[in-house]
């Protein structure tokens, strides 16, 4: 790998410590480069919410989950009640029907 450009502290621009600029690693350098606290929150904020992204993820694929259960019962529900209104309206035109054969005897 043999790149002429300079690099950052994460990613040097050649794995080569010789070839290295000496203000972008700071063991090569006698005077302490400065960190910034912030960036390195912010990297590590960044890294902690990359994290939780799958779990993220599977919290939202659960919620679905869940709510098209819901709908499917919800669904179930309506059908049976549906089918008893059917059968119970059924049985009220039989019974209709007994007592008018029953009054016309």
């Amino acid at each position: 790998m043999t790149t002429t450009g300079t690099g950052t502290i994460d990613r040097p621009g050649t794995r080569d410590p010789k070839k290295q600029d000496p203000t972008m690693n700071p063991t090569l350098t006698d005077t302490p480069v400065p960190v910034n606290a912030d960036a390195i929150e912010s990297r590590q904020n960044r890294n902690h919410a990359m994290q939780l992204i799958p779990e993220a993820l599977a919290r939202a694929h659960m919620h679905e989950r869940l709510r098209e259960a819901e709908s499917e019962r919800r669904a179930h529900r309506l059908a049976t009640a549906r089918r008893m209104q059917r059968r119970a309206e059924r049985a009220s035109l039989r019974a209709r029907r007994a007592l008018a054969m029953a009054v016309m005897q």
